[in-house]
């Protein structure tokens, strides 16, 4: 066993490391999204993806963290504001050199603590985007954003994570297939139910309009960003990297979130022909963040061929439900509803079958979405009404870059009006 000392640096260091290679995944979800939209919308979705990182970090410091992390009693933590470093921090930035044993008796910085979870609520925030894209105004997408990562997100955090009702019945979510994926999942499906499908979208026959990725080298990019940034999301949950027993744990968490992101890819690649019609490249990227979603509330298991199991068995189940979501003609851009929201449901509950959990307990669990999707229906149809949502016909026909930001992500294509069944 590390003395105090040790333990502290170790622990504090691997929240700052994994915490920055979280953040990477903007650069991710950015990829993603950029590339699955038309071309004439790809520069909105760069503005909003650096726009969501900023939001969700300046509302998590300002009152999220506390909410969600600090006195929490059965529902919520605390409405103060800001949040920063402990007295015996302070007094050994001030120079007390007397206090460094009490700092190191911490087990950890709070502000290397504080900005781990963010890099959680970002991402939360990020799965909203892509559903809602090529539609959405910026500033009404920004509004959402600031409530959801100041108030929905840390309620449902404090349930959880902070302690509170939920986490006294004994639900597990190791690293928020719940609390972070399904989260943002059902926020974005309150959000394109809302907002409704994209002009010419669905047919007046009952067809769908295909609307393939504008650039598919950016969206695999974006998905091997995603994969790589999740062994952040899922190692750092481990939360402590001071004993050997840590580091043992955190090795199995990695390898069952390589196992289950590779699951994922093959069997939505062998589903993807029998329920879309043709080997889909788009469907096997996707497989790959359902195999990530769907082991992160278990990822801690030790029998790893359970990994391959449940990333394999989201791998089908997302492909199976960006189907679902056409026939029922919800339009999603990315696949995030099926990804996040579905697969996260599938997590929650298979940690119940192989990693211990209660599965009455973690189906109390998958309900708190009720919560999330009625209070972000709610604000949705505030905003509507406040400020609007959607952007007008024309901006949506020409595309958000030149119709709202004067600015094109590839100016040296020409880009020929499209034809709409309405």
């Amino acid at each position: 066993m590390i003395e105090p000392t040790g333990q502290f640096v170790l622990n504090t260091f691997m929240f700052l490391v994994w915490g920055a290679l979280i953040m990477w995944m903007a650069a991710g979800f950015t990829m993603l999204e950029a590339g699955a939209v038309r071309t004439k919308n790809a520069s909105m979705i760069c503005l909003k993806n650096i726009g969501i990182y900023s939001v969700a970090g300046l509302a998590f410091y300002v009152v999220g963290y506390n909410l969600m992390y600090v006195d929490v009693g059965d529902l919520w933590g605390s409405f103060t504001f800001l949040y920063g470093p402990s007295a015996d921090e302070l007094a050994l930035i001030g120079g007390d050199a007397g206090a460094e044993a009490a700092v190191a008796a911490q087990g950890y910085s709070f502000m290397s603590d504080w900005f781990f979870q963010m890099v959680f609520v970002a991402t939360a925030a990020s799965v909203v985007s892509g559903a809602i894209a090529e539609r959405i105004k910026m500033w009404s997408f920004f509004a959402f954003t600031l409530i959801l990562t100041a108030i929905i997100y840390p309620i449902v955090g404090a349930w959880t994570w902070g302690g509170g009702w939920l986490a006294q019945q004994g639900f597990q979510d190791f690293a928020g297939s719940t609390i972070v994926h399904s989260t943002g999942g059902w926020a974005a499906l309150a959000g394109v139910l809302v907002v409704g499908p994209r002009l010419g979208k669905f047919r007046k026959d009952g067809s769908v309009r295909p609307t393939p990725p504008s650039n598919v080298l950016i969206v695999t990019l974006g998905v091997f960003i995603l994969w790589l940034g999740w062994f952040g999301f899922n190692g750092g949950s481990q939360l402590a990297l001071g004993s050997v027993l840590d580091a043992v744990a955190m090795s199995n968490v990695l390898v069952n979130t390589n196992l289950a992101a590779a699951a994922g890819v093959v069997a939505a690649l062998a589903v993807s022909r029998t329920l879309l019609g043709r080997i889909d490249l788009f469907a096997g990227l996707n497989g790959a963040i359902a195999g990530l979603v769907s082991i992160t509330a278990g990822p801690h298991i030790t029998d790893h061929w359970w990994a391959i199991i449940i990333g394999a068995i989201g791998g089908v189940i997302c492909t199976a439900a960006i189907k679902g979501l056409e026939l029922i003609k919800v339009d999603d851009v990315v696949g995030a509803i099926p990804a996040h929201l579905v697969c996260g449901i599938w997590g929650t509950l298979a940690t119940a079958i192989a990693a211990g959990a209660q599965l009455h307990i973690q189906l109390l669990g998958v309900a708190v979405g009720a919560f999330v999707f009625i209070a972000s229906f709610i604000v949705w149809k505030v905003l509507d009404l406040v400020m609007g949502l959607r952007v007008s016909k024309t901006v949506e026909q020409l595309g958000q870059d030149s119709g709202e930001l004067g600015i094109e992500a590839y100016p040296e294509f020409v880009l020929m009006p499209e034809n709409f069944d309405e």
